[in-house]
């Protein structure tokens, strides 16, 4: 059973035999969720810290919730809770009572703390002190803030080339850190400026700055409200964005029908309670969708190219839109019209009755809304599959009114706020001319390196620094045993973190932990109180204000640290202020209603309640800023991902109790899983037919033709489960080692993770190759000890 959270407030390591599955659950949300939420937050946070956090969590003059980025209502029509599960669990995780002081890391050496569970390493708590590991050391030991800015220059500024540095960013940093810090790496001379959304939506940008010219959303919440159909693909709600859920009820209140395409039905894709109503509490809730396709895994394009077909065998096209503001229909017409049918239920193991019923669905809309997640991005053919999905947008005219378009749903709060501040490896021109316009240097022109490729060059030894800006890098990045070597290459590592994780374990020569504010925080500056702001998933910016005070009297805003690095390792090159921007950030405001393209008059607009919506040339006035200056249909081949008998086409996703790489719990109870991790779901006839049964312990096996590695994911127990025929998943960040470094999506570089090809074998089978080298939790370490818990959390 799920380890009960002890008197103090941590949890120790788990033990995955206590691990019991049960029924997946039939609906999302309802009254558990909302007591999890609750019990997690108080035992977390106390009575009164939870009461002020969750009251001011995405509210007009509140903070931003860091676990999605799904928009939030108008000011006037926000609920006094408008947070989800996730949310609260993500709340508390940040303003936990908890600290990780530099006692605790003169107690657990490096190697030690890398004997933990990347659970049991994130209930550590927050850390309060600047902290180094040296050139030799065992520990992190701590060291003030002076000493650590001047370190990272020294480092710096000895590369032999500005490209032998990488800057990397999670998508939590707010827009003016995210400014801040592109400002600074360009203005050190490099694009290396790799984020998490290369490895999650970046096949998403690619595919739709290809085919309408801007690689965002092209609708609005108000759009989701009035849509008529809703497609929701490769994605579940319920657990990565659960405030999607009530947007979906109210959709379907309004006379919406929704169509989900998934491997897995999942619960929130089934029905929602919603506990802010008396029939999500004492009521059966609202049936979500109407038709669900449940595909095999990477079938997505074929299902696309055939729902294609029958609407143009049934003439269901809009022909105004496509002749006024398209190219390329008949070519893609014609590819459509001779699809083969065989290939599609090979690919899809969908019959072709489900899918002329899901192609009458779009027949029968006046307005869709494509909606879509990793599901889609994460495949060899990821860039080709979303392009068709603007084909069928494009063949319907659903962009550019009311109740249609396209909308990518991002993970990460402010990873695209991230994007369109310049946190990009390839920035247009037009962004590097207005920084060369407003600042006064001509930045870098040349293309920088992604994640996959600074991987890469670490690797190979042409990398020899690394700064995180938040995130887990060594965790949510593929093939961890080929990263964590990489890294451990580097002559530094630098993390700017809130909290302890794998990444902080795995070290260069030198290492680095700079402790900074959360969100939840108050940011006082010289120039008094401050606020940041973030963009959400249709391109809302909005104000975010912490109110608590922060953990630790130590702690810088990432804001802070970024100009202080720039400060410690530039001086005054190019007259850059940033003592002026560190200590007001309307000064960095400013810059970008100067230099980001839609934001002028930045202050004024983001102070407003709820803020403002970036302009959307394809969504506001129907026009396309492509090659062509029109709506580009794609031609894309439908290619069957080759799977060798007795292998299965494996997906990586969340539990339900984690975001991303941070585990909040032990508990997937939506889809039957308490008290552990080490899973693998797959159907009844597969288990038999490779000759194991339910609740056996097998290791998950990869090889890939780009390499001779063999990659091993071990000791992890088959569950039963209602998936298709060929295909399995297992949750991340624990099958990461599987997913080859240069398995990655043409043209985006989007590492393969819903598409890798595995076997199995029964755990304990000797074997040759399968080293579980580098970072231990992410390859099979054991996990059945249980530590005490140390007593160094604050009241």
């Amino acid at each position: 059973m799920h380890q009960p959270i002890d008197r103090d407030g941590r949890d120790g390591d788990y033990d995955e035999a206590d691990l019991e599955i049960r029924p997946p659950a039939d609906h999302a949300v309802g009254p558990t969720a909302v007591a999890v939420a609750m019990k997690r937050s108080l035992e977390h946070m106390g009575i009164v810290r939870t009461a002020e956090t969750l009251r001011e969590v995405n509210q007009v003059d509140g903070f931003d919730c860091m676990s999605c980025a799904w928009p939030d209502p108008d000011p006037g029509h926000r609920h006094p809770a408008e947070f989800c599960e996730n949310g609260a669990k993500a709340v508390a995780e940040e303003a936990t009572r908890m600290r990780a002081t530099p006692e605790f890391f003169a107690r657990h050496s490096i190697a030690e703390l890398d004997t933990h569970s990347e659970y049991w390493l994130g209930q550590q708590g927050r850390i309060t002190h600047p902290m180094i590991k040296r050139p030799g050391g065992s520990h992190y030991e701590p060291l003030g803030w002076d000493e650590a800015y001047a370190l990272i220059a020294s480092h710096l500024t000895r590369l032999d080339n500005p490209d032998e540095a990488i800057f990397y960013t999670s998508g939590r940093a707010s827009n003016e850190a995210a400014f801040a810090y592109q400002l600074f790496v360009r203005a050190f001379g490099t694009n290396n400026l790799p984020d998490c959304s290369n490895m999650c939506h970046e096949s998403t940008s690619v595919a739709l700055q290809e085919s309408i010219g801007i690689g965002k959303a092209s609708v609005t919440l108000d759009d989701v409200y009035n849509a008529q159909l809703i497609i929701l693909q490769g994605q579940n709600p319920g657990t990565n964005h659960p405030r999607m859920l009530t947007a979906l009820e109210k959709a379907k209140r309004n006379g919406a029908k929704i169509l989900s395409i998934n491997p897995l039905r999942e619960a929130g894709l089934i029905r929602f309670k919603n506990p802010q109503a008396a029939r999500g509490v004492i009521g059966h809730g609202t049936e979500l969708s109407d038709l669900h396709l449940q595909i095999s895994a990477n079938g997505d394009l074929a299902l696309l190219q055939a729902i294609g077909s029958l609407l143009v065998e049934w003439d269901a096209l809009d022909h105004d839109f496509i002749d006024r503001y398209t190219v390329g229909f008949d070519e893609w017409q014609r590819h459509v019209r001779d699809v083969d049918w065989d290939v599609v239920a090979t690919s899809t193991g969908l019959s072709r009755d489900e899918i002329t019923e899901a192609a009458r669905m779009l027949r029968d809309s006046d307005a869709t809304v494509f909606c879509w997640a990793m599901g889609l991005t994460q495949h060899r053919n990821a860039v080709a599959t979303i392009k068709e999905v603007t084909n069928l947008a494009f063949a319907q005219g659903n962009i550019g009114k009311p109740g249609a378009g396209l909308l990518p749903v991002r993970g990460h709060s402010n990873v695209q706020g991230d994007r369109t501040m310049g946190i990009w490896e390839r920035p247009p021109q037009h962004f590097l001319d207005a920084i060369e316009r407003e600042f006064g240097f001509d930045p870098p022109r040349e293309h920088g390196l992604d994640t996959v490729d600074s991987i890469r060059a670490m690797r190979d030894g042409k990398a020899h620094f690394f700064l995180g800006l938040g995130g887990n890098f060594v965790q949510a990045a593929p093939d961890t045993e080929v990263t964590a070597a990489a890294l451990r290459k580097t002559r530094m590592t630098v993390h700017i973190s809130t909290k302890l994780n794998r990444s902080h374990l795995v070290c260069g020569d030198t290492a680095l932990i700079l402790p900074t504010k959360g969100r939840s925080e108050q940011d006082i500056q010289a120039g008094g109180p401050q606020f940041v702001s973030v963009e959400d998933s249709t391109c809302a910016v909005h104000a975010s204000r912490g109110p608590l005070k922060p953990a630790s009297d130590q702690l810088e805003s990432e804001v802070g640290i970024v100009c202080h690095i720039a400060e410690a390792t530039l001086g005054d090159r190019y007259g850059l202020d940033w003592t002026g921007m560190r200590e007001d950030y309307t000064n960095i405001r400013t810059h970008i209603s100067k230099v980001v393209a839609g934001c002028e008059g930045y202050e004024v607009n983001v102070r407003r309640p709820g803020g403002f919506i970036l302009p959307h040339p394809p969504r506001d006035s129907r026009t396309f800023e492509t090659s062509s200056g029109r709506g580009e249909f794609a031609v894309s081949p439908i290619e069957l991902l080759a799977v060798p008998p007795g292998h299965l086409i494996l997906q990586t996703l969340r539990s339900h109790d984690q975001f991303n790489t941070t585990v909040y719990g032990l508990s997937d109870r939506y889809r039957g899983v308490e008290g552990g991790r080490r899973v693998v779901f797959l159907h009844h006839d597969d288990i038999a037919a490779l000759g194991f049964d339910d609740g056996d312990l097998v290791d998950l096996i990869t090889t890939w033709d780009g390499d001779d590695r063999t990659r091993c994911a071990t000791a992890f127990r088959i569950v039963e489960y209602d998936i298709p025929r060929g295909s399995a998943a297992a949750y991340y960040p624990e099958t990461n080692p599987l997913v080859p470094l240069d398995s990655t999506a043409r043209k985006s570089n989007c590492p393969t993770s819903k598409s890798v090809v595995i076997s199995l074998e029964r755990s304990g089978t000797p074997r040759e190759e399968c080293r579980v080298e580098g970072t231990q939790s992410a390859l099979g370490a054991d996990w059945s000890h249980k530590s005490e818990p140390e007593p160094h959390y604050l009241s």
